[in-house]
């Protein structure tokens, strides 16, 4: 009798360690699955040449390094900050954690129709693709799914964040186009600048223009050269053409708005010719707003914008400015003796 119970317990023993064992091998292979499929990060961040973004309603945007500065597939000006915050996510990217498995099923046909996809471009050649999908409850990852070079695509998605940050992975990504444009309109030394030309058409007397030799200046009026200019005055406004950027892109207007706009007269052109023959014109018009509003004096009553002001730039397209950065172009008067004395303020150029 002892010696059946023996092996009765013996043949337990055996049989538990066999699912033990099983079950471990089961587990590692899991493991290594999971392992394989965790490595979105790519630490050579130098061999990165080339990303695609896009979004699920359509939009794809594509950066391209030439040399050491980034540029949609074009050739032109994007944000460098934007783009390095693409090339910080994808060096920095990691794993945060592995999902229920309640959850792979649901997640992986989630992630199959709707995601964001990010493909990456190491030497001219795809090395990797991001899928990525909903950010987790806690809101701090992001649930993603890997494509790579050599080991194809996950079969379901994992949790990863980006390297000390708790947050969404997604905002780093997107595909409008008006979210990666330059907003440099001017970068000019005075050296630079042969001439500049304001013209103010709601007020004439305010217009003036500023030409350089190189070896002197003239300021001119409605055509007349203006005595007794100071050239420290004119140096420092030359100097203002240093920095200029527009506020934000147009998210506000329509095509049929826009083409109606540019029909209107701008209150105000700015040409600049720069000495390698380069010439920039923007045309300024004022946003009409809805509701009135006072002025500082209380008094006059206004229907645009004291702040912001809509800009076409050569290329068509339509920004907004703020005319705390634009004033001190188009403000000669604060610079030269232009003869304005009969002129009212809150008429011309909001001065703010």
């Amino acid at each position: 009798m002892k010696k059946l119970i023996l092996l009765v317990v013996s043949l337990l023993v055996i049989v538990g360690l066999s699912y033990y064992i099983y079950q471990l091998n089961q587990n590692k292979g899991q493991s290594d699955a999971h392992t394989q499929l965790i490595e979105f990060a790519i630490k050579e961040i130098e061999t990165v040449d080339k990303v695609i973004i896009s979004e699920p309603n359509g939009a794809v945007f594509e950066l391209k390094k030439n040399g050491d500065i980034w540029t949609d597939k074009d050739g032109g000006c994007i944000s460098q900050e934007s783009a390095a915050f693409v090339l910080d996510a994808i060096k920095n990217i990691e794993f945060k954690g592995y999902l229920p498995e309640t959850a792979l099923e649901s997640s992986k046909l989630k992630m199959a129709s709707l995601h964001l996809k990010v493909e990456i471009f190491q030497n001219g050649e795809w090395s990797k693709t991001w899928y990525i999908g909903d950010a987790t409850q806690d809101h701090y990852g992001q649930i993603m799914q890997l494509d790579a070079s050599g080991t194809g695509r996950s079969e379901y998605p994992v949790i990863m964040k980006i390297k000390g940050m708790n947050g969404f992975v997604s905002p780093t990504f997107f595909a409008d186009p008006r979210k990666w444009m330059c907003t440099n309109i001017f970068s000019l030394d005075i050296s630079e600048i042969a001439k500049v030309d304001v013209k103010v058409n709601d007020e004439p007397a305010r217009s003036f223009t500023v030409i350089n030799s190189g070896s002197s200046f003239k300021v001119l009026q409605q055509d007349q050269v203006l005595d007794n200019i100071d050239t420290a005055m004119v140096f420092r406004y030359l100097n203002n053409y240093k920095k200029i950027h527009y506020n934000k892109p147009n998210y506000v207007l329509n095509p049929m708005q826009i083409d109606s706009l540019k029909k209107t007269t701008p209150f105000a052109v700015l040409t600049v010719d720069e000495t390698n023959g380069n010439s920039t014109s923007i045309r300024c018009f004022r946003i009409q707003m809805k509701e009135v509003r006072k002025d500082k004096s209380f008094v006059d009553y206004h229907d645009t914008d004291a702040d912001h002001f809509w800009a076409v730039l050569p290329s068509g397209q339509l920004v907004k400015c703020q005319y705390f950065v634009f004033n001190p172009l188009l403000l000669g008067h604060i610079y030269f003796p232009l003869d304005v004395s009969s002129l009212t303020t809150h008429d011309g150029i909001i001065e703010k």
